[in-house]
């Protein structure tokens, strides 16, 4: 939904994940999060009495969906999906955005699990189902292109964590060398899973 589009309340929430992928949790206030929205401070409290915690969790949970989404839009836009294409497109968001903008984003899933999932039970659960429904997403996809059941899972969570430690070596070292590598080197291992009809 173009932001335009979006009530006060739903861009709050997707100004808090932009900021909380850019400063992480801790430097995440209400304050900033409202201005970066255009919504009257007045109307945090309205829509989230739960507070940052709220907002937070909401952010993460709309992070999770979003990837959801962004996976069958890329399977969609492959001419012949293939796992490793697939893996290609997921990381190719990455490599354009740091191209385009520079290497201050990350993911904000990755943001809120490292800042306080330790110590914030509902913020722990919030990242949990964001993982779920991310990797779930891209499960399904593997399935469909012919990856057996049992490997399906273990395969879109190896392609997920390979990307997101891709992110953190990336945007430490301010190169796109790490998303490269996972990139050539799962490649061929996903494309090796699928089930081939004799």
């Amino acid at each position: 939904m173009p932001a335009s589009e979006r009530g006060p309340r739903e861009r709050m929430v997707f100004s808090a994940a932009q900021l909380i992928r850019r400063e992480g949790v801790a430097a995440t206030g209400m304050r900033e999060v409202a201005a970066h929205a255009g919504a009257p401070r007045g109307s945090l409290q309205h829509y989230f009495p739960g507070g940052k915690e709220q907002l937070v969790n909401e952010a993460v949970e709309w992070a999770g969906r979003y990837a959801r989404g962004r996976v069958a839009r890329f399977v969609a836009e492959l001419p012949e999906p293939t796992p490793s294409g697939l893996f290609a497109r997921m990381v190719r968001q990455w490599t354009d955005e740091y191209a385009a903008e520079g290497f201050a984003g990350g993911c904000p899933v990755a943001a809120a699990t490292v800042d306080c999932a330790e110590s914030t039970a509902s913020t722990r659960q919030a990242v949990s189902s964001a993982f779920t429904t991310w990797t779930g997403a891209v499960t399904e996809a593997l399935a469909e292109m012919g990856v057996p059941e049992e490997r399906s899972g273990p395969l879109a969570t190896v392609m997920i964590s390979a990307l997101e430690g891709a992110i953190l070596i990336a945007r430490a070292e301010r190169d796109v060398r790490a998303l490269t590598a996972v990139t050539e080197e799962l490649g061929p291992l996903l494309d090796a899973a699928v089930r081939r009809d004799s």
